[in-house]
């Protein structure tokens, strides 16, 4: 083998020198090192090997003190509302990056958010998230049973007799607790506070006294006067808050003392117009 030694190679024309030819293999010895100066640069023109471009064992390095303890916790910068926590130190160092403080919500732009972080409690269809982060049902759940009905022809009511009025035309029952049919009667069906209220329109009156009276199971719960100076028609209103048990019934009664028989108005448009009515609504506590 032979042996060239020379301090520089330099080109003899041109800047180009070219070592071997295609084929030849160059060897650096272990223990050698290829120095690159600043400024210089390596042009790869063709196809580099061997330098872990499959190798999964390969590790990049920060920088060659990355086998100090602690040297990669130093050399990175959290940044705010992050933290980093060391897990190892020296050799194959890692850490692990966690969020800290507020998170301004301007940020969050895209997702759902998982109810469990919301608040605490069971979050469903039926319950609504308080101020103080826990899901509760609504005080006193829904306002219904809820009705109205009322007359659309008149009704005659004889002398001296408290006759219950029959409204006859819904105008809307919600869970179906009015009877228009046999009893004209509301039932509520579920114990709770209601607001019941009547209008009672009586045609021909003349000095005559006219009551209306909401009967509760049968007997007078709540009893309204006109007087008896009145002429002509006469309209009487009444409402009250009671507290109803799921088998309460009430009805609406009404009574005159015009020596004949008169009529209770009702109107053919109940959607237009309303004389005579009766409802409930169950009150949310």
């Amino acid at each position: 083998m032979s042996e060239i030694k020379v301090n520089k190679i330099s080109p003899r024309s041109g800047t180009g020198v070219t070592l071997g030819d295609s084929g030849d293999k160059f060897t650096v010895p272990s223990g050698s090192n290829i120095t690159i100066n600043s400024g210089a640069s390596i042009v790869n023109d063709g196809t580099a090997t061997g330098f872990g471009d499959t190798d999964t064992n390969d590790k990049v390095k920060v920088s060659t003190n990355d086998t100090t303890a602690g040297f990669l916790n130093g050399k990175l910068v959290a940044g705010t509302n992050i933290s980093l926590t060391e897990g190892s130190d020296g050799g194959n160092e890692t850490l692990t990056a966690a969020f800290s403080g507020n998170l301004n919500a301007s940020v969050i732009n895209a997702g759902t958010i998982a109810t469990a972080r919301l608040g605490s409690g069971t979050a469903s269809s039926s319950t609504f998230l308080r101020g103080d982060q826990t899901y509760a049902t609504p005080a006193g759940g829904t306002n219904t049973p809820a009705f109205q009905a009322c007359r659309t022809t008149n009704q005659s009511i004889s002398n001296n007799t408290f006759t219950k009025v029959a409204f006859q035309t819904q105008n809307f029952d919600i869970t179906n607790v009015y009877d228009t049919d046999v009893y004209s009667r509301f039932t509520p069906g579920i114990a709770g506070k209601y607001y019941i209220y009547t209008q009672v329109q009586m045609g021909g009156l003349s000095a005559d006294a006219f009551y209306i009276s909401i009967y509760k199971n049968g007997a007078t719960w709540l009893n309204i006067r006109n007087g008896t100076d009145t002429s002509g028609e006469y309209i009487l209103t009444g409402a009250a808050v009671d507290t109803a048990d799921s088998n309460d019934y009430y009805e609406v009664f009404a009574y005159q003392n015009s020596g004949g028989a008169l009529n209770v108005i009702g109107y053919s448009d109940a959607a237009a117009r309303i004389y005579t009515a009766f409802g409930a609504y169950k009150i949310i506590t």
